[in-house]
């Protein structure tokens, strides 16, 4: 049995809630470019193409501060326990161009915090997804992790046109699922047993945002994102939701 806990129950029923809406003319469509490998800068940090010997060290210690692993539960890999056996994965894994890796930081000091990736990347019929999330105790929770996920959606929609922007998680991750409804992705179903890691079967739950949905998103982001919605402790003022649904 599935547990949606982490969703309100008439979530399910806006899969189809845009089955009937037109996004980018498909007259003209044309090909999405590949995201290029630059910097996304935002006010509180920015995304850098992931570099081994720039960034390996400065994450690892940054995940090091999860004394539990509780991050690595729903990774297919990890916890790397020594630096020598995370930097072999990054060059294994995270220099390729699909998934394309990039590294999260503060802007103001520079500090790692994060991992995030575009994969499954399909130029042709401009839909990309965004996965391999491992943010840090450093920004969990904090403005720097949503502002992260903003920049790469404004890269996908604003800049290369994409259609569809997809995220998937374990079902039963359920923070990964209540991460994905705030940040404006729509649930649309579960496929079943779609894979297995760690020796543990995967019920997927599969989310995404379209270019119709994108317009009222981004200035919801825009609105939380600025600097009289948070106040001397860097707490909100108005939350994400509130700030969408004013939109």
């Amino acid at each position: 049995m599935f547990e949606f806990d982490w969703q309100k129950p008439e979530l399910a029923h806006q899969q189809n809630t845009h089955a009937q809406d037109i996004g980018l003319p498909l007259n003209t469509w044309q090909t999405c470019d590949r995201p290029p490998k630059n910097i996304m800068h935002g006010q509180y940090c920015r995304l850098e193409p992931f570099d081994v010997e720039k960034h390996s060290d400065g994450l690892f210690n940054a995940f090091l501060l999860d004394t539990e692993d509780h991050n690595w539960t729903y990774l297919p890999y990890g916890p790397f326990k020594h630096s020598e056996d995370f930097q072999n994965w990054c060059r294994e894994q995270c220099l390729g161009d699909d998934p394309l890796f990039h590294t999260v930081l503060d802007q103001a000091s520079g500090q790692l915090s994060g991992l995030a990736s575009y994969l499954r990347i399909t130029p042709e019929v401009g839909v990309i997804e965004v996965g391999h999330i491992h943010f840090s105790p450093l920004i969990q929770g904090k403005r720097q992790a949503t502002e992260a996920m903003f920049l790469m959606m404004r890269r996908v929609f604003d800049e290369l046109g994409y259609r569809r922007y997809e995220w998937k998680c374990d079902a039963l991750n359920a923070p990964s699922c209540r991460a994905a409804q705030r940040f404006g992705f729509q649930f649309e179903g579960i496929f079943r047993q779609a894979t297995m890691y760690k020796r543990r079967n995967r019920d997927t739950a599969w989310f995404a945002i379209t270019d119709c949905d994108w317009p009222v998103l981004r200035a919801g982001f825009e609105s939380w994102l600025a600097t009289d919605n948070f106040d001397a402790a860097e707490q909100q003022i108005r939350s994400l939701q509130s700030c969408i649904a004013n939109h």
